[in-house]
């Protein structure tokens, strides 16, 4: 594709993010962490992202090897440490994991109520009321835009390779004929104005090519970026719809 268009993961949420998110998508007791699947679906978006091309900070290679650590002692047959003629049972490898995402949840759930404080506060206007009963037809706004993460949109793409079977490595040849990633943000706004009903996000990506998929995946992201669109997902595991960002609306 000529120079790679890179995305840092990390500008977006962190590892310790990524397992969180893996807990609440796949209902896992935090207290009582099954290593195995963990690591196994943490395994799946590291090389997903891989495929993509994205660039992946050190921080989720250390958090992939820790897992695997712990997995390989979890494997291990219990042992008991004797001391003074006392038997001790050693400590779950788990434990300090565990004790990290819970630390993390509660910052992150303070950080979520500070933001949604300050947007009490920057709804509090001094300006008198004006007379809005032109721009009223009587439609209700029910779509949201707030619930779709980078990592629910890697998922989704995953579950697309899985279920299309491509099996078979991406391309990696460069072809001479390529798609900027300006015109891949244009087709995909025309497809979107032409459906009152939203785009499926898997019907973005027909073929199993490399270089669409990527730019296909960047240029969603930049539509994001400049509010150009929202996704939205009803259902865990259910396709992401996107739609477009109404002028005004959103901002």
């Amino acid at each position: 594709m000529g120079e790679s268009y890179q995305v840092k993961v990390d500008v977006f949420e962190g590892p310790l993010d990524l397992l969180l998110h893996l807990i609440n998508r796949y209902e896992i007791d935090i207290y009582d962490i099954p290593v195995a699947e963990i690591t196994e679906q943490y395994m799946a978006y590291i090389q997903t992202m891989q495929e993509l091309e994205l660039n992946i900070a050190s921080e989720y290679l250390v958090m992939a090897a820790t897992l695997l650590a712990i997995k390989s002692q979890m494997l291990l047959p219990n042992q008991e440490l004797e001391a003074d003629d006392e038997f001790e049972e050693a400590e779950d490898p788990r434990e300090e994991l565990m004790r990290r995402l819970i630390e993390y949840r509660k910052y992150k759930e303070a950080a979520h109520q500070l933001k949604e404080r300050e947007k009490d506060v920057n709804r509090i206007y001094t300006r008198p009321p004006a007379n809005l009963e032109e721009y009223n037809n009587g439609e209700v706004l029910t779509k949201n835009n707030g619930e779709v993460s980078i990592f629910d949109m890697i998922g989704a793409l995953k579950s697309l390779f899985e279920r299309k079977k491509w099996e078979q490595p991406l391309e990696t040849r460069i072809h001479k004929q390529e798609i900027p990633i300006q015109d891949r943000m244009d087709q995909i706004m025309d497809q979107v104005n032409q459906s009152s009903g939203g785009v499926y996000f898997s019907s973005l990506f027909p073929y199993p090519d490399r270089s669409h998929v990527v730019v296909t995946f960047i240029a969603l992201l930049e539509l994001m970026k400049k509010k150009k669109i929202f996704c939205e997902q009803q259902d865990h595991f259910a396709d992401i719809v996107i739609y477009k960002m109404e002028e005004g609306i959103w901002s």
